[in-house]
């Protein structure tokens, strides 16, 4: 019997959020800074004496061929990189699905991992991020971008450069370990209560991106600054410049789209910016998902935000990136 178990981190964004989408980058270069976070997609895979493919996700399915999968990025996934007998697939996730959080690029680098390691095939972490961005982007079709594969394959806290010619570039940040103790103690992530799909805001910042619109380039060349201001921040430690910084990320964030944010939004960072919080935002494209703030007192913003019924999600940053191991 074998039985593959992989695992690929979530991701919290730090700054420049968004320049990762090809309609700008093919033309503008991205760049952004994200963490991965001790929070996975898990997926187990059963590779022997399966005579049907059975995919278990929040649905069930049974089919006889991979054809016929209705889940888009399993199917896409096993007939791009699977030509053995039947499998079974079964996944869990720490988070719900539409919370910003990157949980569709991990779960297809989770996935392509495991069919990697069930044909006995190596993987290095760009080329595992490729593979997903190939099926997200390429054959789905998706407006996403490259920022939630490459975090899931890599882990760490990363820089991420997005050539024109779709080479991505990444460097781990040269954080101090006092730096990187006071992230892990002040940076807090609030889930809002409000999920949601980012395809419709993504799908509006692609088409504007395409045809030139002049105030979403004008956000987006402003995002990727922020982008690079936080990187030069966080290297030097200046936390507290670097909090002020996520606020105005934040405001810029907001002018992209008017679905960006809601009144449940607004009322939760009033009450962090209330309790101490300098800065903070919403991670993902927008609409729901978390709240990541920089407490200046953590206790006292944790003791606000639970009064308003936002579950605190406790993290750590993550460094292995996606990871597997076959049981026989």
């Amino acid at each position: 019997m074998s039985i593959i178990f992989t695992r690929a981190p979530l991701r919290i964004s730090l700054g420049g959020g968004g320049t990762d989408l090809p309609s700008y980058y093919r033309d503008h270069e991205g760049f952004l800074i994200a963490g991965a976070i001790d929070k996975y997609i898990y997926l187990l895979t059963h590779t022997v004496f399966q005579r049907r493919y059975r995919m278990k996700y929040s649905e069930l399915e049974e089919v006889d061929r991979p054809e016929e999968i209705k889940h888009p990025i399993l199917r896409e996934s096993i007939l791009a990189h699977w030509n053995g007998a039947p499998l079974e697939i079964a996944s869990l996730a720490d988070v719900p699905a539409g919370t910003g959080l990157g949980s569709s690029g991990a779960y297809t680098v989770c996935v392509i991992k495991s069919l990697a390691l069930a044909r006995r095939v190596a993987t290095i972490p760009g080329a595992l991020a490729e593979a997903a961005c190939e099926i997200e982007i390429d054959r789905l079709k998706e407006p996403v971008g490259k920022q939630d594969q490459y975090v899931a394959a890599h882990g760490g806290v990363c820089a991420y450069t997005f050539r024109r010619d779709g080479g991505v570039d990444v460097e781990p940040l040269a954080l101090t370990p006092e730096t990187l103790t006071k992230l892990r103690n002040n940076l807090l992530l609030f889930y809002t209560g409000e999920a949601r799909g980012a395809s419709q805001l993504l799908a509006d910042q692609v088409q504007r991106t395409q045809a030139d619109d002049t105030a979403m380039l004008a956000n987006l060349h402003r995002t990727k600054q922020i982008g690079y201001q936080s990187r030069e921040l966080l290297e030097r430690g200046d936390l507290e410049r670097y909090a002020v910084l996520m606020d105005e990320h934040w405001q810029n964030k907001r002018e992209r789209s008017p679905g960006m944010f809601t009144e449940r939004i607004d009322e939760l960072y009033h009450l962090a910016r209330m309790s101490g919080c300098v800065g903070g935002k919403l991670v993902g494209a927008g609409g729901g998902g978390f709240l990541l703030v920089y407490a200046a007192k953590p206790d006292d913003t944790r003791l606000a935000m639970t009064r308003a019924g936002a579950q605190e999600l406790v993290f750590d940053f993550e460094f292995q990136g996606c990871t597997g191991t076959e049981y026989r």
